[in-house]
């Protein structure tokens, strides 16, 4: 019983992925997020329903904002603090998206299978990340930073309504 239950629900939600498939491969935000390397359909059908209309925000540092990946500041008087983490105030479901995506982004694939030649999906982002691993960043802080290049990047193609070009 409990098994013919767990198909039934495994069929339902294989027709609901469908559904999200189909109507974020509508979408024209869907394609402009998808133009960015490291982002596949999953991902940009995320970030289109977590950040829904982008006219709502009237500048990219408020869907970061948004998103919980802007720097919590720890100042009184004098004192500075040097440790400053995110806020994590948005979306969670934003957040474990763009993580995904940059973690997509800068992973090194192939070019062809017959040479050995190692390129990133995205060179814009990797280059961002490499810079901030050489400048002694641990790996997560390197990560949200290009997350949140990356949605300013987003942003800027959602409010342009164009394709993302890379400049190689």
């Amino acid at each position: 019983m409990y098994i013919n239950m767990l198909f039934e629900h495994k069929k339902h939600l294989s027709m609901l992925e469908n559904e999200i498939d189909a109507l974020a491969k509508s979408l024209e935000e869907s394609k402009i997020i998808r133009s960015i390397p490291g982002i596949g359909e999953k991902i940009a059908a995320t970030i289109i329903s977590e950040t829904g209309e982008i006219e709502r925000f009237n500048h990219p540092k408020k869907l970061v904002a948004f998103a919980g990946l802007d720097p919590s500041v720890f100042e009184s008087g004098t004192f500075k603090g040097t440790y400053n983490r995110i806020t994590k105030r948005g979306s969670s479901r934003l957040r474990q998206a763009l993580y995904m995506a940059v973690k997509c982004a800068i992973r090194d694939c192939r070019k062809q299978k017959t040479t050995d030649e190692i390129l990133p999906r995205n060179k814009r982002l990797r280059a961002f990340y490499d810079k901030k691993r050489e400048e002694g960043k641990p790996f997560r802080v390197a990560v949200i930073a290009c997350a949140n290049k990356l949605l300013h990047w987003i942003y800027a193609l959602l409010k342009n309504k164009t394709p993302f070009q890379d400049l190689t």
